[in-house]
């Protein structure tokens, strides 16, 4: 199993499936639905998926221009990968041209601001949606409410994501109806349609709007920290459902979850998503109540085996 996009985005599974090896997670080119904002909004206008409307742009002074005669709140986003930095929701005009700057000129996220999209800002109830599908059949996981500013009432900066929840409350089955016949099924064909067929996990980043749940954003993987909260919810073994994956046949198997909820809170360095130290011990982790799981990520271990931290967003708990 691929977890993050980068290696998705390399190519990692095309290497394995040339040689014959088992891998789960979706194919450079398909991969293109997250590691390219352009190449995802351009399939969802073309499919008549639900999104945001926006226009792209590849050269800064055009792009500039098209800035300045819109009206905030307006959102800017990069291109390509920029772990999850890459969107800004910008609430003023001046803000939202400093973040063209910063992406196009600056170059903030290197070659993944060669072009950029200025699009509609949302408002309504965001939630993560995702779905196991082998090319064709689509199986809908858990739902959940990823928290992704950087501080408390969803303030600050934009990151990989501070916390998450699952199943999000307003989920009917009336909007999950929605969300797979409009949405995830469409996806997935269109996909087929252009040559480029989706094998693993979509993630949908959507915005529960008045008018409809619309696509914020897709990604080709579980979602951090939505994984989180959602696995720990799956009663039928992985294992069964990405063999299926691989082979064709995930129609033929039977998802089931609980009946339960999850929450998960990220652990974060100081001064994340911007600069920050490492290196500090984490303590507390023998000492955990039964139904509290932890997951590393930012962390290693010391010579001595504590546990040190070693990145931006160091555990979900």
């Amino acid at each position: 199993m691929v977890g993050p996009e980068a290696p998705l985005a390399e190519g990692i599974a095309d290497r394995f499936l040339i040689r014959g090896m088992q891998i789960f997670g979706a194919t450079k080119h398909a991969t293109e639905i997250e590691s390219s904002k352009v190449f995802a909004k351009e399939l969802m206008q073309k499919y008549n998926i639900p999104c945001a409307q926006s226009t792209s742009f590849s050269d800064y002074k055009k792009a500039k221009e098209y800035l300045q005669n819109q009206k905030a709140p307006i959102v800017v986003k990069a291109d390509g990968l920029a772990a999850g930095k890459g969107v800004i929701v910008a609430e003023s005009i001046p803000q939202a041209l400093d973040a063209l700057s910063q992406i196009m000129e600056a170059r903030a996220f290197g070659a993944a601001g060669d072009r950029v999209i200025i699009e509609d800002y949302l408002s309504g109830r965001e939630m993560s949606v995702f779905a196991f599908s082998d090319g064709h059949s689509v199986v809908p996981m858990m739902a959940a409410c990823d928290y992704k500013p950087a501080f408390d009432g969803n303030k600050g900066p934009n990151t990989g994501g501070m916390g998450s929840y699952s199943p999000p409350p307003f989920l009917t089955p009336a909007l999950a109806k929605t969300v797979r016949e409009k949405i995830m099924e469409p996806t997935i064909k269109a996909m087929h349609q252009e040559g480029r067929p989706y094998r693993g996990v979509l993630y949908g980043g959507l915005m529960i709007t008045k008018d409809g749940p619309k696509v914020l954003e897709f990604n080709a993987r579980f979602g951090d920290p939505e994984a989180q909260v959602t696995l720990p919810l799956l009663e039928t073994d992985l294992v069964d459902i990405m063999l299926a994956v691989n082979d064709n046949k995930l129609g033929q198997v039977k998802v089931e979850w609980s009946g339960d909820a999850c929450v998960g809170v990220v652990m974060a360095s100081g001064g994340y998503p911007g600069s920050y130290k490492s290196g500090f011990a984490v303590s507390g982790l023998d000492n955990l109540d039964k139904d509290i799981v932890v997951f590393h990520a930012g962390t290693r271990l010391g010579s001595d085996g504590q546990v040190l931290t070693s990145g931006g967003r160091v555990l979900t708990v």
